[in-house]
């Protein structure tokens, strides 16, 4: 397994529309399994393979505070959303910063799973927020996205200040 470089706000790539997996074989599998190893080393809950400049549609989500619950999910779509659920996400490609965001809190969805079977399942709460957030970046959006032009852009420049301060303490 290898840990993968997690892509920043606000890289253009980040931007990039996910296409769907043809294909469920190994090399997809040791994806799943670096994606694994990249969101828990982060850590985090979730990880879109867009995060991690891959534009398939691939995510890998574990809620589970012990790292036991590990979800994959290829080429999701939403077959229901209900409710509302406020919440305060933040995300591996935004490092630091933390916004409430309003999502459904419902929902009902299909994919593939690591061995490319047809599964639905429901998810509430945090998973429903979760997989609706890595799946945004599917479709090359961010959860800065939901917030106003003002904060987005005092984010994404506090943002790129910190990487100059950190390029040139290497340089030293």
């Amino acid at each position: 397994m290898a840990k993968l470089t997690i892509l920043e706000f606000p890289d253009p790539r980040l931007r990039t529309k996910a296409t769907a997996v043809s294909v469920v074989d190994d090399s997809l599998r040791t994806l799943i399994d670096d994606m694994f190893e990249t969101m828990y080393a982060a850590p985090g809950i979730g990880l879109a393979a867009t995060q991690v400049n891959v534009h398939k549609r691939l995510l890998v989500v574990d809620i589970s505070s012990d790292k036991s619950e590990p979800l994959v999910l290829i080429n999701p779509e939403i077959l229901e959303k209900d409710g509302a659920i406020a919440s305060d996400e933040g995300c591996l490609s935004v490092p630091g910063y933390y916004e409430e965001v309003e999502r459904a809190e419902h929902i009902r969805v299909r994919f593939l799973d690591r061995q490319g079977a047809a599964q639905e399942m429901e998810a509430e709460g945090l998973l429903a927020v979760c997989i609706q957030h890595e799946m945004d970046h599917l479709e090359g959006k961010l959860f800065v996205d939901y917030l106003s032009e003002a904060k987005r852009q005092r984010i994404r420049k506090k943002l790129q200040k910190e990487r100059r301060h950190q390029s040139a303490a290497v340089v030293m």
